[in-house]
């Protein structure tokens, strides 16, 4: 290993492993993940979107609601189990945070929930998360995470919580072009722009540290978006990165969360399967080309050009802005937290499956998260696979 590149980087006065696990919703990323990725020293994340979907009893009483109050609740005692079950694996090691998306509409509960439940790390992207000093100022101990995909966004950030005596405890630095899910990027246009590129971000992202004079601060960058190989790890922190983020490598390890289904959705496709295209959210995302989005780009235009106001189709509310409820022609037009639920259950024909770009560091195989670790830090490959794993995990008791 290359002790004098891949040294810890500190959050809250602990030393980590420089890999970070990404936020990946609805569900992919819950306790199970996120606190065995914690126990090996490094950062796992759940993600806060929609988690009753993991506990029977929550989803028996809201599966046919349209009640958005008591979804709503629901979710929330949903977080709180997840995070308590995610630091009892973890047992005091790494940092469990949670990533809650700008976009959703009860982005300020969730932040307080995981506060009040033990999250080490709140993890905020696709929007600029302006408020969240305010949200966590009774936490001080809980480490503020903002994912930004450019120079000028997080110059936007900071000057805003310096404003307020705050600094990110880390910034995560995704590049549109490489990563999944939702992109830091406004249109679809965009998401290839050499802007985005890290050596381009570390370096203008350093200079605007030096001209806020916050340069002695450290705050350590996390280069988010492709990374698959010990070596790209290496080049990362040589070129200022502190550590680096994946998701889909991730999700496709034994103990994500998903279905079985999920993984092999991801790591089995090839390239010409992997699609961009514009989310509900207003963002540009990128998943792969399953029966459902194949059908449902094949209808987009028509359907965006009869884009209208209209109640949303679950009765739930989940985004601040949403395309098909809100009738936003350029937004995509289809209800994302159905698909991603689908998904979630490893319903291949109905769901929306989420992958970056690049190919996986394993390929097809579905492999612990501990060989994961280890190739990225030592860029050892782990023996062949003695057993196949289910990928099912059973669900949370009611407390």
């Amino acid at each position: 290993m290359q002790h004098n590149i891949l040294k810890p980087f500190p959050i809250k006065g602990k030393n980590l492993l420089p890999i970070v696990q990404g936020g990946m919703g609805v569900g992919v990323s819950a306790h199970r993940l996120a606190g065995s990725v914690a126990k090996l020293g490094a950062v796992g994340t759940i993600s806060s979107v929609d988690l009753r979907r993991h506990h029977p009893d929550l989803m028996a009483q809201t599966a046919k609601s349209r009640d958005k109050a008591l979804i709503d609740r629901v979710n929330l005692i949903a977080l709180d189990r997840e995070i308590a079950a995610a630091n009892r694996i973890a047992g005091g090691k790494g940092v469990v945070g949670v990533n809650i998306m700008r976009a959703v509409a009860e982005y300020a509960a969730y932040v307080r929930q995981a506060c009040e439940s033990g999250a080490g790390a709140i993890v905020v992207g696709a929007g600029l998360p302006l408020d969240l000093p305010e949200l966590t100022t009774d936490y001080p101990d809980v480490a503020l995470i903002p994912i930004l995909s450019d120079a000028r966004g997080i110059a936007l950030v900071l000057k805003k919580w310096m404003r307020k005596n705050r600094l990110p405890d880390a910034i995560v630095i995704e590049n549109p072009r490489r990563a999944a899910g939702h992109l830091g990027a406004a249109r679809l246009e965009d998401v290839d722009q050499p802007h985005f590129d890290f050596p381009v971000v570390l370096e203008g992202t350093f200079n605007v540290f030096r001209e806020l004079g916050i340069e002695s601060e450290r705050i350590p960058l996390i280069a988010a978006g492709g990374v698959n190989s010990h070596e790209q790890l290496r080049d990362l922190l040589a070129l200022g990165a502190s550590a680096v983020q994946l998701g889909t490598a991730f999700a496709v390890t034994e103990e994500g969360d998903a279905h079985i289904n999920f993984k092999k959705v991801l790591a089995e496709a090839k390239p010409e399967d992997i699609v961009t295209f514009m989310s509900v959210a207003g963002l540009p995302a990128r998943g792969v080309r399953t029966p459902w989005l194949v059908n449902y780009l094949e209808k987009e235009e028509k359907l965006q050009r009869k884009a209208g106001p209209k109640e949303c189709t679950v009765g739930f509310d989940c985004l601040h802005q949403c395309g098909l409820r809100d009738g936003i022609a350029k937004a995509g037009q289809f209800c994302i937290d159905t698909r991603l639920a689908f998904a979630l259950q490893g319903d291949v024909k109905r769901g929306l499956f989420f992958r970056g770009a690049e190919p996986l560091p394993f390929g097809s195989e579905i492999r612990p998260v501990r060989e994961l670790i280890e190739f990225l830090m030592t860029g050892k490959r782990p023996g062949p696979i003695s057993q196949h794993a289910s990928g099912v995990m059973p669900p949370l008791a009611a407390p």
